[in-house]
């Protein structure tokens, strides 16, 4: 076996194991310890961060800031993983935001000339939008770690009705429309509540002693169906311009069903909870011309209601 195909090799045998002796891995690759001490040296100056314990029950450790393997990728896949990650830029708060811009930056500056070269061209005629939010969210890590480690989080929380203190355990965090998300279960509420991550004004592992549940089998896709709370529906009827149903498809979230008709307009007609009307009141106002409300009642008359009250501001 050649030097370099055993350093790879001994790269991903270290980062496995985590704990290992120079006997145990010179047996493995069948080599001297000699042999064996001189390339765990080289891989500690390539980055890998190994730590060793002397007497006899000492060894080698990796640490948990591992380094991974190389991974060949083709030139398309080089470009696809680069423009997956570029597209995140947008957000003012990632979970991993330091990380992600030095992963970017490592990707970049080892690649080709000529990929980069097709990448800073292809930068220039390609985007994936999404709204640029100045509101902060700093607590995104410690809500995914929470959701991935099952941990209680003690949050202070802004809402309407003004600030409260909230024992959460979190089922993950998603972003739509600029703004991060975290669903989560609330001791306080005994149910499950979304929580928008900009209004989370603090965060912390709780202290108090509260047990975390078992919600291994809860994730983003099945959460809201776990929801103890009955809501009332009701039925919403709107007919949209083509623009309309453009905006409705890229603002609204979720989606609405809309059906859409051969000259590219559509009609909205489907349940929403009742508590969400003053929502998409203020929704379809903001559409202006591009959506006609026909029903239910109380839906346009708390439109009228929040255009009665603009209209009087400017009296």
């Amino acid at each position: 076996m050649s030097k370099s195909k055993r350093l790879i090799e001994l790269m991903m045998t270290v980062n496995r194991m985590r704990k290992f002796t120079a006997k145990e891995l010179a047996d493995q690759f069948e080599v001297s310890q000699r042999t064996i001490l001189r390339d765990l040296q080289e891989l500690s100056e390539l980055g890998v961060p190994l730590y060793s314990e002397v007497g006899p029950h000492g060894g080698y450790q990796v640490l948990n800031e591992r380094i991974l393997p190389p991974i060949a990728f083709s030139e398309e896949e080089a470009v696809a993983m680069f423009f997956a990650s570029h597209a995140l830029r947008h957000y003012l708060f990632m979970p991993f935001e330091a990380e992600s811009s030095s992963a970017l930056n490592k990707f970049y500056f080892y690649m080709p000339g000529d990929v980069r070269d097709r990448i800073d061209q292809i930068k220039n005629r390609m985007d994936i939008f999404t709204p640029t939010r100045q509101q902060k969210a700093e607590y995104l890590s410690i809500l995914l770690d929470g959701a991935v480690q099952q941990k209680v989080i003690t949050i202070q929380y802004e809402s309407k009705g003004g600030y409260s203190h909230r024992n959460i355990q979190p089922v993950g965090i998603y972003a739509s429309n600029g703004f991060w998300y975290c669903p989560a279960y609330c001791f306080l509420r005994k149910d499950f509540r979304l929580f928008r991550c900009d209004r989370i004004q603090s965060a912390e592992y709780d202290t108090s002693g509260i047990l975390p549940m078992d919600h291994r089998h809860i994730h983003l896709g099945n959460w809201d169906s776990l929801t103890r709370q009955t809501p009332s529906y009701i039925n919403i009827a709107v007919e949209l311009s083509r623009e309309g149903v453009q905006r409705c498809e890229n603002e609204l979230r979720p989606v609405p069903t809309i059906h859409i008709y051969q000259d590219g307009t559509g009609r909205i007609e489907q349940n929403i909870p009742e508590s969400e009307i003053l929502y998409f009141a203020k929704f379809f106002i903001g559409l202006g011309r591009e959506a006609t409300v026909k029903e239910p009642p109380e839906l346009i008359r708390c439109m009228k209601d929040i255009l009665s009250d603009i209209m009087a501001k400017y009296e």
